[in-house]
């Protein structure tokens, strides 16, 4: 058959299809199982195949649901696939491609089919469809035990199914398909929390994962779900299996080229990747890297137990490095060793990414060991680039994405040696950067640069506070340790302190205008709002003031053309001399407009530009220390807010809605998120 998506609708027409969801029960002894998981398919890895395939299996999978109760079909197809993966290893030891192939399949199957369970019924629902069996002729009702019974539903059930997923992805000896299908699979189980507005805290699924053999397994999952991460592996180029009739008759498997099953799936996955165009392969070419970033991504952000905290957050935050040979024990019970070399250079490769930033923010931000070998670095320029790169696109990223870059930054500028460093660090000619052309620039000099240019995109765009606050608290950080700042960086700071002045008269005039207004024209019902506005403003510029201040006061010497611009625009600081709410910031400034605007009048009139900077270079060393009096060192910790699971939570899922490889959901129903926000 061939791979038209005209063909979907032949679906309901499909005779193994139509026996698997029918009336009529399929003993997981009988040889129709053979013949439905012996197709062709490679999973769907781009998002227009992953909607046909969910259409499909959404329409068919309705019948199933329907006469499930009566026959136990899924049932059978879920013990099919356990029996199968008891004897994976050794195939895959000894090569049996035929059985590690119908494995896949297998799995492949129920998680479309449970994808579908997941959005038409509850847990409680989807717990029985495991349990149901064939009824014996003449009997009503189903066997098998009651769902408050779950725990003890053993390997049959999807307990036991939920234990063979773990294993798989604890494996690093099977194929890279079946890893891939399992991955994907436990994503498929945690998706009822895009159907709940509210965060899942407890269920079924959740007790699964935070007790018993699969709480065994965590560090493990944790350390093979980054592993998959670090390794970057393409997909392997599919392998078609042609496999002859065991008998003249035909056997149990036929050819797959004209077989039942291989029609049925070749239209079902439009041909897996043997229809798929260029493009389309491009789209994802590393799924199982992708995929396991995800999951990870969300079985850190499950909520904390009642009686115990998450598990594989623990893992998250305890992991240490191969080579770090203290024995100092972890305190946490889920600890492991992973290459931290190995580590950084994936993150470093995948931070256009918005999952990948969300996994260094959770490292930088939970693990020490990470934090504390990030900043020993002598290479953190691969790191920070491409996080400026983000911010610099501020207008082409999503909000949560850019709020990750920024977390980072500040979480790295809270470290001196961090600040002192980037300053030493020298870059050339910066393609991204388009405003101006930069031939040489310090590391320190263009993150400044990147930041100031966020804000002024708040200022004109977002008009964000948060995103103000960030900003600023990292330059702030930084402040204390500018060292020889580049010419346009310097030009920057002052230019948006002037941006800032000139947004804090224009605000001012206009609350002026409103208080002079006739009475009943609406004046005292718009001025709270001047105020509030006129009080942020207020306190960006007492922060850039901070700023400029904390530079002048700690490293006026290295930084000579701060000095310049300073003096090129004293005008801007006059008007905030008397401001009750910068006169105590306002005395150190004075103190150096005044001290080398006297020396360049000494120096005589009309100055080049070196001669000028000349001056100001000779007078840093001259001005007395004590002249300057002493503010409180300006530092700033990034800290969670309280119930953090509210922001990271609907954030991790709409990622999974986003970007998961071969996945999609109908937008009606999600709850989690609007889809403006995802």
């Amino acid at each position: 058959m061939g791979a038209n998506t005209s063909q979907i609708g032949d679906l309901s027409e499909n005779q193994s299809l139509r026996a698997l969801v029918g009336t009529e029960a399929i003993s997981e002894n009988d040889p129709f199982w053979n013949q439905l998981i012996s197709f062709t398919f490679t999973s769907p890895t781009n998002r227009r195949v992953a909607k046909l395939t969910h259409t499909a299996a959404r329409s068919v999978c309705r019948s199933l649901i329907e006469n499930n109760p009566r026959t136990g079909n899924f049932g059978a197809l879920v013990r099919v696939f356990l029996g199968r993966t008891r004897e994976l290893k050794i195939s895959t030891e000894c090569q049996d491609q035929l059985f590690i192939w119908q494995a896949h399949n297998t799995l492949f199957m129920i998680r479309c089919l449970l994808k579908v369970f997941i959005r038409e019924m509850n847990e409680e629902e989807l717990c029985q469809q495991f349990e149901y069996q064939q009824r014996a002729p003449g009997s009503c009702g189903k066997l098998g035990p009651r769902p408050s019974l779950l725990p003890a539903l053993g390997a049959a059930g999807s307990t036991g199914l939920m234990l063979d997923v773990f294993a798989f992805c604890l494996s690093r000896d099977i194929t890279y398909s079946i890893l891939f299908e399992a991955v994907t699979t436990l994503l498929v189980l945690l998706s009822y929390q895009l159907f709940h507005k509210e965060i899942l805290r407890d269920g079924h699924i959740y007790k699964y994962l935070m007790q018993g053999r699969c709480l065994e397994l965590t560090s493990r999952l944790v350390k093979t779900l980054l592993y998959n991460f670090i390794r970057q592996e393409k997909c392997p180029p599919p392998v078609t299996h042609i496999f002859e009739p065991q008998s003249e008759g035909g056997g149990l498997l036929y050819g797959l080229a004209s077989g039942v099953a291989s029609g049925l799936w070749n239209v079902f996955t439009l041909g897996g990747a043997g229809s798929r165009t260029g493009s389309d392969q491009e789209q994802h070419p590393l799924p199982l890297s992708t995929q396991s970033l995800l999951l990870l991504l969300v079985l850190s952000n499950l909520t904390d137990g009642p009686d115990q905290p998450n598990p594989y957050r623990q893992a998250i935050m305890s992991f240490k490095n191969t080579q770090d040979t203290s024995s100092i024990p972890s305190p946490h019970p889920h600890t492991f060793q992973i290459n931290f070399n190995s580590l950084y250079t994936a993150l470093c490769d995948q931070q256009r990414s918005d999952p990948a930033t969300l996994l260094l923010y959770t490292l930088l931000h939970q693990n020490a060991n990470v934090r504390t070998y990030v900043l020993s670095r002598t290479d953190v320029e691969n790191l920070v680039m491409p996080i400026l790169e983000i911010l610099y696109h501020v207008e082409d990223r999503n909000s949560h994405h850019v709020y990750m870059a920024l977390i980072i930054l500040l979480i790295l500028t809270e470290d001196d040696t961090f600040n002192r460093s980037i300053h030493e660090v020298m870059l050339k000619n910066i393609t991204w950067y388009t405003e101006r052309s930069l031939t040489e620039i310090s590391l320190g000099s263009l993150l400044i640069l990147v930041v100031i240019r966020t804000i002024q995109f708040n200022m004109t765009r977002t008009r964000d506070k948060y995103l103000h606050t960030n900003c600023l608290a990292a330059l702030a950080n930084m402040s204390a340790q500018f060292r020889c700042l580049h010419q346009y960086a310097a030009q920057r700071i002052i230019s948006l302190f002037a941006l800032l002045s000139k947004k804090h008269n224009k605000v001012l005039e206009q609350a002026t205008q409103s208080l002079r207004g006739p009475l009943g024209s609406g004046g005292s019902t718009t001025l709270p709002d001047y105020a509030q506005d006129l009080n942020v403003i207020e306190e960006v510029i007492r922060m850039m003031l901070e700023i400029i201040n904390s530079c002048l006061s700690n490293s006026l010497h290295h930084n000579p053309n701060l000095v310049y611009a300073l003096l090129y625009k004293r005008e801007l600081f006059e008007q905030f001399r008397s401001h009750p709410s910068f006169q105590d910031i306002m005395q150190n400034l004075d103190t150096v407009i005044g001290f080398f605007s006297s020396r360049l009048e000494q120096a005589g009139s009309d100055l080049s530009v070196e001669r000028v900077q000349e001056v100001i270079k000779k007078g840093a060393v001259a001005l007395p220390k004590d002249r300057l009096k002493k503010f409180p060192e300006l530092k700033f910790k990034y800290v969670e807010e309280d119930q953090p699971e509210d922001f990271f939570i609907p954030y991790v899922w709409s990622l999974v809605f986003n970007t998961g490889v071969g996945l999609h959901w109908s937008p009606q129903g999600i709850e989690l998120f609007s889809m403006d926000s995802s």
